[in-house]
């Protein structure tokens, strides 16, 4: 059975996220919240949905960032059918890359 964060520790999450102020203050709260090979994990598929967006295929993708396919297979099933999250961290990252 998959595990899940209850609502409740998943909004509080949130919330400490969402009131950081700068780049350096959401780098010191991800290095004392997570270990460096979650960071490494979660930074991971976070480049290989940037890669998937800009259509690259996943031997390119898996040569570049050291990730599995089973790995990049996941996050191309979250942005098809996932929440979307993804896709609005992406957009707004090019758009702030943009400005």
């Amino acid at each position: 059975m998959k595990e899940k964060l209850s609502k409740n520790e998943m909004k509080q999450l949130c919330r400490a996220v969402l009131s950081l102020k700068s780049e350096s203050e959401c780098e010191r709260f991800f290095e004392d919240l997570c270990t460096m090979s979650e960071l490494k994990a979660m930074s991971q598929r976070l480049e290989v949905a940037l890669m998937l967006s800009e259509k690259r295929v996943y031997s390119d993708i898996s040569a570049s960032t050291g990730a599995s396919t089973a790995t990049i297979s996941r996050v191309n099933r979250c942005l098809q059918y996932g929440s979307s999250g993804y896709s609005i961290a992406l957009k707004r990252m090019r758009e702030d890359m943009n400005e």
